[in-house]
């Protein structure tokens, strides 16, 4: 049988838990990539550019192809609000607003991203 006094944590073994979980979320949040707001919307129709959305003022853009796509640009954010594609699947997609975030209607061949405007350099590679 195990004597319980060698089964209790003591003062070191609770500090060193401590350290542990202090040291994990230190590093989670200087290498955690912040969620960069983007500047504008590029609306691609078939792979090709149609519409760059300006994310600062408020608009709605209808594009219309095989199914037709209603986009709304509200508060830095942008949603597919009407879709009459099957399934609807771009507009239960909810809004996006960070930079690299992307929406997709694949059945009318949509594709809407979020770009940075700025000059700034992300990295460099080679």
């Amino acid at each position: 049988m195990i004597d319980p006094q060698k089964l209790r944590f003591r003062k070191g073994d609770c500090l060193a838990i401590a350290a542990v979980v202090f040291l994990a979320v230190f590093v989670l949040l200087c290498f955690l990539p912040g969620q960069e707001t983007g500047g504008c919307a590029e609306v691609y129709l078939h792979g090709k550019l149609i519409k760059t959305l300006d994310l600062t003022e408020d608009q709605v853009f209808t594009v219309r192809d095989t199914y037709t796509n209603e986009i709304t640009v509200s508060g830095g954010s942008v949603r597919v609000t009407f879709s009459d594609c099957p399934g609807g699947d771009c507009m239960h997609s909810g809004s996006i607003q960070s930079t690299g975030r992307s929406l997709v209607c694949l059945p009318n061949g949509l594709e809407i991203r979020i770009v940075n405007t700025s000059d700034d350099v992300d990295f460099v590679v080679g």
